[in-house]
């Protein structure tokens, strides 16, 4: 269920949104249960939710009670991203309404899913409720339960609208959490429940409510603070992606399926999989089986199976897989197996324009990776195409001059027919910005124009009709060691775009992890933390953003979730290094570095 309005929305608390096995030393852990909740009501009207909604048969009769005792005092709402005292809200990223109270509840060890809906009986909200069950709990803590039991929180009930598993751009997101004492009187509803459209509503909503769970070293008990908790979520962005790039270093599955799972904890939705440049070609393509002699080595490939693999386990976290293949250029790599690839020995980029042949190959690799990737939208590069050895190639240069083409009417030419080929399969041509900037008014209408030169160009290709990804390399290319989070934080994808119809056309936006100098020994630490900064600015409204102070509010958040993420066995750097991923410089918490 998606609750729209938010008219009941009351002063927001924060609550440290940690992982389990640690608590930040400014936060007391002696702090004792409150008899009384203190929830303060703005607005009495209910909120919008159909009638036989358990959440709605728990909270009518206390929001109307409530109502009475505060009409005669109105109080002004908080935003999201502050407690009524003015302190952060600890969770990462920011939700769209948050309230809260003042009661700490325990949470049950053998916390129990109660599926409720058509699709919360779904498998994968099941494996997602483990996986978060096993981030919350340390693996003794069924063993250290209190005999008696007396747990506020033991039940966790997930309600989930369909059972519809399609993965898509643009699938709902939202999600509610209810959070309070079982049976109290003064609790919003009893235990915890979270409510969605979709299931991947449902899984966002358990992250969320992992990072309400906080353990307590003196109890050795997990607890939510600040309670009862109603907290209304929706992403401000559809496509909210990460770029990683396994040609110039290759990366085992098992490391990928780290950056996905990290991906996951931060709400970003869209793994770009760069698969394929001129250094490498690691895929296995079984139409044409020579093209992975481009690989680095044998070791270094991915077979059929594995990209399968990759894409299950994130659709599983509700995250896409787009594909990538940078043609014309950037596939110096191709010609290793098909020299007839190449214009000449002496020219291997771009691909042979002249030759029926390479589009052949194209079309070849497009029908097998459409076996693999579902995702509507496939990238073809075009960017960084330089032409001057198809000029003195002899069998390129007469193709150019029987036709009457420039090298550029051949770029033209090349990109086209390939937008062409992945059309004909069903997917959305994604570009870089060059196709843009160089024949905008040749390409497809469908193509969605990925921006990465610098600011200003998404205004320029939304006022056109098209579509736009965000990844400015001055603030969001994550290679970019000396740029600080501060940079990345303040990345606006509707910078310079006021017409209301021509924001739509923003998809969202991307950081990207080129791996040039990136390799498993340090792209976790590179990626992390300073793609928390985009996926918030991705995820959170716009309002609840500009209104933290970068220095206070944002950077103690941002610590914690370095944090959070360090315990879940990500490898995040240091918030507040000078160059990215470099280690600590001496002794200290990860609260305050």
């Amino acid at each position: 269920m998606n609750i729209q309005g938010g008219s009941f929305f009351i002063n927001a608390a924060a609550s440290p949104a940690m992982c389990p096995v640690y608590i930040a030393p400014r936060l007391s852990t002696d702090q004792k249960p409150h008899t009384k909740s203190a929830i303060k009501i703005l607005n009495p009207r209910l909120p919008k939710m159909p009638p036989n909604s358990p959440a709605y048969l728990l909270l009518a009769p206390l929001l109307l009670l409530a109502g009475t005792a505060a009409s005669a005092t109105r109080l002004r709402p908080r935003p999201a991203n502050a407690t009524s005292a003015g302190e952060p809200v600890y969770l990462w990223p920011l939700p769209k309404s948050v309230a809260s109270g003042s009661r700490t509840l325990t949470v049950d060890p053998d916390l129990a899913l109660d599926p409720r809906g058509p699709g919360g009986a779904s498998p994968a909200v099941a494996e997602a409720f483990e996986r978060y069950r096993g981030h919350v709990f340390a693996p003794w803590a069924h063993a250290a339960r209190a005999g008696g039991g007396g747990y506020d929180v033991a039940r966790l009930t997930v309600v989930v609208a369909s059972a519809n598993e399609t993965l898509a751009l643009g699938v709902d997101e939202s999600y509610t959490i209810y959070v309070g004492a079982a049976a109290g009187v003064n609790s919003i509803v009893g235990g915890a429940t979270i409510e969605a459209n979709t299931i991947y509503g449902a899984i966002r909503g358990l992250e969320t409510f992992s990072q309400l769970c906080v353990f307590n070293y003196d109890t050795k008990n997990v607890e939510v603070r600040h309670a009862p908790w109603h907290i209304q979520d929706e992403p401000r962005f559809a496509f909210r992606g990460l770029l990683l790039d396994t040609s110039r270093h290759y990366l085992p599955v098992d490391v990928i399926k780290q950056v996905i799972d990290s991906m996951s904890f931060a709400k970003l939705n869209v793994l770009h999989w760069h698969i394929i440049d001129e250094q490498s070609f690691p895929l296995e393509v079984p139409s044409y089986p020579n093209l992975w002699k481009g690989s680095y080595s044998k070791w270094e490939r991915y077979t059929v199976e594995d990209a399968h693999g990759i894409v299950n386990y994130a659709k599983k976290r509700g995250i896409n897989v787009m594909a990538e293949i940078d043609v014309p250029g950037h596939a110096e790599s191709w010609g290793n197996g098909y020299p007839k690839l190449w214009p000449s020995p002496n020219c291997t980029e771009p691909l042979d324009v002249s030759s029926n042949f390479t589009f052949e190959v194209i079309s070849g690799i497009l029908s097998d990776m459409r076996k693999i990737f579902p995702f509507g939208l496939f990238h073809l590069g075009g960017d960084e195409v330089y032409t001057g050895c198809w000029n003195v190639t002899p069998h390129v240069r007469q193709w150019l001059n029987e036709r009457n083409m420039t090298t550029k009417d051949a770029y033209k030419y090349f990109v086209l027919k390939a937008q062409e080929l992945a059309i004909k399969l069903n997917w959305i041509p994604v570009n870089w910005e060059e196709t843009f900037n160089s024949f905008k008014e040749n390409l497809n209408p469908l193509t969605v124009v990925h921006n990465w030169l610098g600011p200003g160009v998404c205004p320029k290709v939304v006022a056109k009709g098209f579509r736009c990804i965000m990844s400015n390399q001055g603030v969001w290319y994550l290679d970019h060691l000396d740029v600080p989070w501060e940079d990345v934080y303040s990345g606006e994808p509707l910078a310079g775009i006021s017409n209301k119809d021509q924001q739509k056309l923003v998809l969202g936006g991307e950081v990207c992890m080129w791996g040039e100098t990136a390799d498993t020994s340090d792209v976790l630490q590179t990626i992390w933390p300073r793609a928390a900064a985009a996926a918030e600015r991705l995820w959170s409204q716009l309002e609840a953003i500009s209104a933290q102070d970068l220095e206070t509010t944002v950077l103690s958040r941002l610590h914690y979730f370095r944090c959070l993420l360090n315990h879940r066995g990500i490898a995040a750097a240091p918030v507040t290094n000078y160059y990215a991923r470099r280690p600590p410089i001496g002794p200290g918490s990860c609260f305050v570095q």
